[in-house]
């Protein structure tokens, strides 16, 4: 097969408006139009229902039928570039942001930015972290905190967003009552894989700044810095903690030194 004709077939296959390729033959001569519209509803179902799988809290906040209508127009437009439908969205998030019907829900895309960022911290990969003994002598040197700088772990995320995406998400898991979330209240969260479950952890402005800077290679001490500024009040020490309870600090680099 040509790759010409894998992108005839391709075509073909998530655009309706696409005949069935020429070149496609039935086993018993019938005719291949009717086959290949069958195999066609198959693949774009298919995608759809991944699209359901990976985007749960999405589908549950517009419905099935309103989410499947969505879903057909963005698997034509934008079909997986990979076979494992498992990590098949990344788009979906933006996707949203310009689809007329959707409009109304300004909080949609921001849910499914959180939802495929659980699916890339479950997949991402494992790592060697740093046990708390070893991080707990260097933070003990104060004259280190200035030059110190933390990897964090390659699943951490942090999503900073005008709508209250985790309560939603919560809600949604049974963990908070959907009446009581006002949509429309700014909300951080942190998505991080604790061994093999996904955190979704909603988090103060201050301390998405600190991570946040964390991730941009801000030396530690710099990074408290700006979270402070932003709150006074922000005590570093229960976040702190629970990045290294849960693996998510991979190594850490001095001046002159790396461990």
């Amino acid at each position: 097969m040509t790759m010409g004709y894998q992108h005839e077939l391709s075509n073909a296959l998530l655009k309706v408006q696409h005949p069935c390729p020429g070149q496609l033959k039935t086993w018993n001569g019938s005719a291949s139009d009717s086959r290949f519209a069958v195999y066609r509803n198959n693949v774009i179902s298919s995608l759809i229902n991944a699209l359901a799988d990976n985007f749960p809290v999405t589908l549950q906040l517009v419905g099935d039928e309103f989410f499947r209508a969505m879903a057909s127009v963005f698997v034509r437009e934008f079909p997986p570039q990979s076979p494992v439908l498992a990590c098949y969205g990344a788009s979906f998030a933006r996707f949203m942001e310009v689809f007329p019907p959707a409009q109304g829900l300004p909080y949609l895309a921001d849910v499914a930015r959180l939802e495929f960022a659980r699916i890339q911290a479950y997949h991402s990969a494992d790592v060697a972290t740093l046990g708390p003994e070893h991080l707990a002598q260097a933070l003990a040197d104060p004259a280190a905190l200035e030059q110190m700088r933390l990897t964090l772990h390659p699943s951490l995320a942090v999503l900073n967003s005008p709508h209250a995406i985790v309560s939603l998400w919560a809600a949604h898991q049974g963990h908070v009552d959907i009446a009581r979330v006002n949509p429309n209240t700014p909300e951080h969260g942190l998505i991080l894989r604790n061994r093999m479950e996904v955190e979704v952890l909603q988090i103060s402005t201050a301390a998405a700044l600190f991570l946040g800077a964390l991730m941009d290679s801000h030396p530690l001490a710099e990074a408290a810095e700006y979270a402070i500024a932003c709150e006074p009040e922000f005590d570093l020490t229960p976040l702190l903690a629970h990045l290294i309870q849960t693996g998510a600090i991979t190594r850490y680099s001095l001046s002159n030194s790396a461990a």
